[in-house]
């Protein structure tokens, strides 16, 4: 059964790793057992830095752009919540004035 603890790397962590897989000659697997990380967080890691690069698949998004759809995602959901609050005193008021 797995935990829902997930360990956070420093990006300096990750930097290194990635590096360590381009010069090593090791595959991703070799290289996350050699630093006691899960294969699948360095591959991961190693494909948004390819990514970053420019040396991803057409329509993937850099890290760059993932924060920002991140923050607009917020802001749309703030803006959401806000209609509502606005929506529901509309109809309040328009209660309380047919009183």
């Amino acid at each position: 059964m797995g935990s829902n603890y997930k360990k956070r790397y420093t990006a300096e962590f990750k930097r290194d790793a990635i590096a360590l897989v381009d010069s090593s000659g090791k595959t991703v697997t070799e290289v996350a057992r050699e630093l006691g990380v899960s294969p699948e967080s360095l591959r991961g890691w190693y494909r948004q830095a390819r990514i970053d690069r420019g040396q991803g698949q057409a329509g993937e998004l850099t890290s760059e752009e993932r924060e920002e759809l991140k923050r607009l995602r917020k802001l749309a959901a703030e803006q959401a919540r806000t209609i509502e609050v606005l929506r529901k005193a509309t109809v309040f008021f328009a209660k309380e004035s047919d009183r």
